[in-house]
């Protein structure tokens, strides 16, 4: 029964540090999250990883740096990949060169400012499959639902614990009623 406990308090602490990192973490930080759909960045954040990024300063950019890019200035669809080297214009304005780390050539078109979504502050691998997966209205019903669950589930965890400890102190005060009226020879 212990073992069961354990195990299900894990699990819990699993979940709840996983919902925390790719929920509660990326809203309160006003962060963004995408999942990698492609091999371009294997091995550093392979197939499926969910990554997190944050809004950076161009000037604080640089090489070695992995960034979140519109593939078009307004298109929707955006790229992942290594900052290879800079490049600048007769106006002071920066492009960056990117390249994926499973690629052999740098990518043919610089990614200018406008295009720039965020820099990778941290990955979660496999948990984009979950996310690839399941579309915007389960999401939208699916992770409230969860966290319901896993709140009942944690609130039933302290419940059956005060209650074993309540029922382990009546017994113990039984048994010392018992054997205070029990006499002695």
């Amino acid at each position: 029964r212990a073992f069961a406990t354990g195990v299900g308090a894990g699990a819990l602490s699993l979940l709840a540090l996983l919902a925390a990192a790719t929920v509660v973490v990326p809203a309160l930080a006003g962060a963004s999250t995408y999942t990698i759909t492609g091999r371009s960045m294997e091995p550093a954040l392979p197939l499926g990883t969910l990554i997190v990024t944050r809004e950076a300063e161009p000037v604080d950019i640089g090489p070695g740096d992995v960034i979140t890019f519109q593939l078009e200035p307004g298109s929707p669809a955006v790229a992942t990949h290594r900052v290879a080297g800079l490049a600048f214009s007769g106006d002071g304005s920066r492009s960056f060169i990117t390249q994926g780390d499973n690629n052999a050539e740098a990518d043919t078109a610089p990614v200018i400012e406008e295009q720039l979504r965020g820099r990778l502050w941290y990955a979660v691998p496999w948990v984009g499959w979950i996310t690839a997966i399941v579309d915007a209205q389960v999401r939208a019903w699916l992770v409230p639902l969860a966290a319901g669950v896993l709140l009942a589930y944690g609130v039933w965890m302290v419940v059956a614990g005060v209650r074993e400890r309540l029922s382990t102190a009546a017994r113990r005060r039984e048994q010392a009623q018992e054997q205070s009226e029990t006499p002695d020879h």
